[in-house]
């Protein structure tokens, strides 16, 4: 079973590298990208303005590796644990998702300051990097020179991420209606709630 895993893993970056595109050769370097693009933005930018034109190379960065992400969700028939190797790798990937659509809706958002609008990015890159160090771990225990590991311990190691994934993409969820909400509250105050309702998308679009 482990082998399997083992082997899953090592074909998705032998594929990443045929490709020629390292940022999603390895999904940590792919998030830890996105986290120092944004990190970058935050400490050059002074007003919404310059923070959406900086937030272009996120963007940038994120549409490298949507492709990989969205190849990686049409492999089936994997078995069990495989599948939850994989479901770890393709949260890195809905992270970064919900960052990049909501946060790029929020630079357009009257109702937050430059201020909060950092303080915001700065709390989606704190998500993003503590699920690259997770991520971090799952591809230490394919690390072929360490034999210290048995089949169990290994398996219990993608059980640990898995969880601690699925804990950072609800997360990234939660915040995003935070966020949002305070922009609700605000615009109802101003009048104009329909303009953040149009903002944020339909129905199914929305985190909130």
């Amino acid at each position: 079973m482990m082998r399997k895993i083992i082997i899953f893993l090592g074909l998705l970056l032998i594929a990443g590298v045929a490709k020629g595109q390292w940022v999603v050769s390895d999904p940590t370097n792919f998030a830890q990208s996105i986290v120092n693009s944004s990190n970058q933005m935050v400490h050059t930018s002074t007003t919404s303005a310059n923070m959406l034109n900086n937030f272009q190379e996120t963007m940038k960065i994120y549409k490298q590796g949507k492709q990989y992400y969205d190849a990686l969700k049409a492999v089936k028939n994997l078995v069990r644990n495989a599948r939850k190797v994989q479901q770890c790798i393709l949260m890195v990937g809905e992270i970064s998702d919900i960052y990049v659509t909501s946060y790029r809706r929020m630079l357009a958002d009257e109702n937050f300051s430059p201020e909060e609008l950092a303080a915001i990015a700065v709390g989606y890159t704190k998500i993003i990097q503590e699920s690259a160090n997770a991520l971090q771990e799952l591809q230490d225990i394919v690390n072929p020179t360490d034999l210290s590991l048995t089949d169990k311990d290994r398996l219990e190691v993608v059980d640990a991420v898995y969880i601690i994934m699925r804990k950072h993409r609800n997360l990234a969820r939660y915040y995003t209606r935070k966020y949002i909400s305070v922009s609700m509250l605000r615009a109802r105050e101003r009048g104009n709630s329909r303009q953040v309702m149009i903002l944020y998308g339909a129905d199914e679009d929305r985190y909130w």
